[in-house]
């Protein structure tokens, strides 16, 4: 892997993920998939079986986590950045149409934690970075370029 970028709060939340499946969600299945294995026959054992696909779900998520905090990056918000669209920021954007655009510049690892992030990769994203209030936001697409107009940027929830 290589550096990945998580915005503070997506840092944390997926902290608390992991402590929760090493502490609290792995010990109870392991517990289960104990007692079922104590039944006796696995072969047609349905909590033992079941609870062994969780098990291997849980570990794999635990082994993904924890190479992602070997190259994560925590970037907390800088008072140097208000008023212009980093990383973090929340944007609203609108075209000449009226039509409006909200969302909220991420890592990869935390666009499907809530709806309206959007990756830094992202197209709309690139062209976003480094614009302030009013600016124009050129962004190319396969059907041509699209013109938005920055309306708001903030840093400590939702624009808009």
């Amino acid at each position: 892997m290589t550096r990945k970028l998580l915005t503070a709060g997506g840092y944390d939340a997926l902290k608390k993920e992991l402590n929760y499946l090493l502490r609290e969600h792995r010990p109870e299945i392991t517990a289960v998939v104990s007692w079922a294995a104590s039944l006796g026959d696995r072969s047609e054992n349905a909590d033992y079986t079941e609870n062994k696909r969780k098990l291997r779900q849980i570990d794999r998520r635990i082994r993904y986590l924890t190479k992602l905090f070997d190259v994560a990056e925590r970037i907390e918000y800088n008072p140097a950045q208000e008023g212009k669209i980093y990383f973090g920021a929340w944007c609203e954007l609108e075209n000449d149409n009226g039509d409006t655009l909200h969302f909220r510049i991420v890592g990869d690892e935390e666009v499907y934690a809530a709806k309206g992030h959007i990756s830094l990769k992202s197209p709309v994203a690139r062209a976003c970075l480094g614009k302030a209030l009013d600016d124009e936001v050129v962004v190319r697409t396969p059907e041509g370029e699209r013109h938005w107009y920055v309306t708001a940027i903030s840093y400590s929830g939702p624009a808009g």
